[in-house]
């Protein structure tokens, strides 16, 4: 099994001089003179020893062993209980929450990277406190004072832990069928009555409490999505003192046989007249899940984040130790009896590939956190406004396309490992397994395509994506004239133009017939995503070119740095060609066979 071992050389090079983090904070109202670059590094030390020592020896144990579900209860595998409580004793679980419930009160965007080392070390352990977040966030911004008090110390403290409990079986990601109901109670609580399915730790033996964010019907509601209203339903009540009571009608009926993550349960709850309490208003539930399910959307970005560099430091450490045949262009390792396969060119291809997605995808993940920063806590209302636009066009982005190439990735590491990937002991092959989900929940990389290329781009007539383009612009003009950055600007911005222009056509399509949205979406999130690490990768290599000209001392990471900027380029970016060729071809090759005529 890989032993992870957390980059923090590369952390620290995003979050300091890539995304000059102690500059963003100081910026923000809330934490200006609170968090220092020597903080940040502290925090991401202690994460890395807790991950590397304690999360990803357990990591195989998970899988191997996976949860066990008798008469309701679950038992979670060897060593995960323990693991959870010297998490709650670092602090982990309370770094952003507020302060006034037992929070730390430090910005988000510390913790995305705290849960990169998680996700890359245990992803099926992570996903237990994982889930606490978006439910404190939740109950942050639309719950009562009440509801804050009731149940935010002990979801803080990480004492308790917190579920979404959205989908149905019959519904999916059509969250607007869904069936579950809440009838009032006299004593102003609901009845909440149904059935959800796919809860992610939504039953285990780790943490004393559980409570539910739960999207139900009132009596009488709208059909569709407006008629949904959020509640919280614990799996023990609460007594007024603020201590467990007695149990709720909350049942765990199954956990399901998974193709991965089997460290965590994934659950059917049943909900018989459950105890529940309303959050915010009236069929206006989903408006408040967004809140958490944003923070999921980051969440399963950081999974194909996590899914890109585990799998590239299995097969690198393999790579250099792996004897087989000789190099083409002649021995280069002559005194064993065949060459490491890192020399050979196929290898190092995907290798290159797996480590341009991981790093790329760490600028992309942590660039991302600092705009939900802004936006909670940005001084002014514009800059929150635009923060907010540039979040909401990016988030589809890095959640579809990360956990694809974060799936790619782990193909990539068995595919290194030749035979010996097919292996269960090497853990390569789990790293397929766990990430394929990723590709799937939060909002399958269809669900994200139409979200980014109908909602964000062509509802707004392009306004997000103007943001974001002019971004790009701004840094290709300001270094067009550095002929070093050459290779990288001139690509740039012929896509960036051509980006806008793709955008035209398929718009000017979609006035004709609506399904060409859905023709062009994927093909374009793809395309949206090779360009936004690109545009990443281009301001990496000047960070790099330019501590390489001051003198550094560090000359072998800047060089690396700036090498697989020009991999990229060369070697992944022509991707796009293919994708807009798959856009410009339209609907019809999709539509023109009758639906009667797909046989078998």
């Amino acid at each position: 099994m890989p032993q992870y071992k957390a980059p923090l050389r590369d952390m620290q090079f995003v979050l300091h001089e890539l995304l000059n983090a102690e500059e963003h904070y100081a910026k923000l109202p809330d934490f200006q003179g609170n968090v220092s670059r020597e903080l940040v590094d502290q925090y991401l030390e202690a994460a890395a020893d807790f991950c590397e020592n304690e999360l990803s020896p357990l990591n195989q144990v998970g899988d191997r062993e996976g949860c066990t579900w008798n008469d309701g209860v679950v038992t979670t595998p060897t060593g995960f209980k323990e693991a959870y409580q010297k998490y709650i004793e670092l602090g982990f679980p309370s770094l952003s929450a507020e302060e006034q419930y037992g929070g730390q009160a430090l910005p988000n965007s510390l913790g995305i990277a705290i849960s990169e080392m998680v996700g890359s070390s245990n992803w099926a352990w992570g996903m237990y406190p994982g889930l606490s977040h978006g439910a404190v966030r939740t109950l942050e911004h639309h719950g009562s004072d009440e509801q804050k008090n009731t149940y935010l110390p002990n979801l803080v403290s990480g004492v308790w832990t917190g579920t979404m409990c959205l989908t149905e079986s019959h519904a999916g990601s059509d969250l607007g069928i869904i069936r579950t109901k809440a009838e009032p109670n006299a004593d102003g609580s609901y009845a909440i009555s149904g059935e959800k399915i796919f809860i992610s730790a939504g039953e285990h033996d780790m943490a004393e409490n559980i409570i539910h964010i739960v999207l139900a019907r009132l009596p009488g509601a709208p059909k569709g999505t407006k008629g949904i209203s959020l509640f919280i339903v614990p799996k023990f009540n609460v007594n007024a003192d603020g201590s467990i009571g007695e149990r709720n009608a909350v049942r765990c009926g199954s956990i399901e046989h998974k193709m991965g993550i089997h460290g965590n349960a994934t659950c059917v709850i049943n909900f018989d007249q459950a105890k529940g309490y309303l959050i915010g208003p009236e069929n206006r539930g989903l408006n408040c899940m967004f809140t958490f399910m944003n923070t999921a959307r980051i969440g399963t970005a950081v999974q194909g984040l996590a899914a890109s560099e585990s799998s590239f430091q299995g097969a690198l450490t393999y790579a250099k130790e792996r004897l087989a045949m000789r190099s083409l262009s002649g021995p280069k390792a002559p005194e064993k009896e065949a060459d490491p396969i890192i020399v050979h060119p196929a290898v190092r291809n995907m290798l290159l590939t797996q480590k341009a997605f991981a790093e790329g995808g760490r600028a992309l993940v942590y660039l991302l956190a600092q705009y939900a920063d802004i936006v909670e806590k940005g001084e002014t209302e514009e800059e929150r406004k635009f923060a907010d636009n540039i979040l909401s066009l990016l988030t589809p982005i890095a959640k579809a396309f990360l956990t694809e190439t974060g799936s790619e990735s782990a193909k990539h590491g068995v595919q290194v490992f030749g035979g010996h990937g097919f292996i269960s002991e090497h853990g390569m092959e789990q790293i397929v397994r766990d990430t394929r989900i990723a590709c799937l929940y939060e909002g399958t990389t269809e669900i994200q395509a139409l979200d980014l290329l109908g909602r964000k781009v062509l509802q707004t007539q392009g306004a997000m994506l103007r943001d974001f383009t002019k971004i790009i612009h701004k840094f290709v003009e300001a270094n067009k004239d550095n002929a070093a950055m050459k290779e990288f600007v001139e690509p740039l911005a012929a896509l960036n133009k051509e980006w806008g222009d793709l955008t035209m056509q398929i718009g000017m399509r979609a006035m004709q017939n609506p399904d060409e949205v859905g023709a062009a979406a994927v093909d374009y999130l793809y395309f949206a995503g090779y360009i936004t690490l690109a545009y990443l990768w281009a301001r990496m290599a000047l960070v790099a070119q330019e501590k390489l000209a001051e003198g550094t001392t560090d000359v072998d990471f800047y060089n690396a740095k700036v090498t697989t900027a020009r991999f990229y380029f060369k070697k992944i970016l022509p991707r796009v060609r293919s994708h807009v060729e798959v856009i410009v071809g339209g609907l019809d090759p999709l539509m023109s066979l009758d639906a009667e005529h797909f046989a078998f």
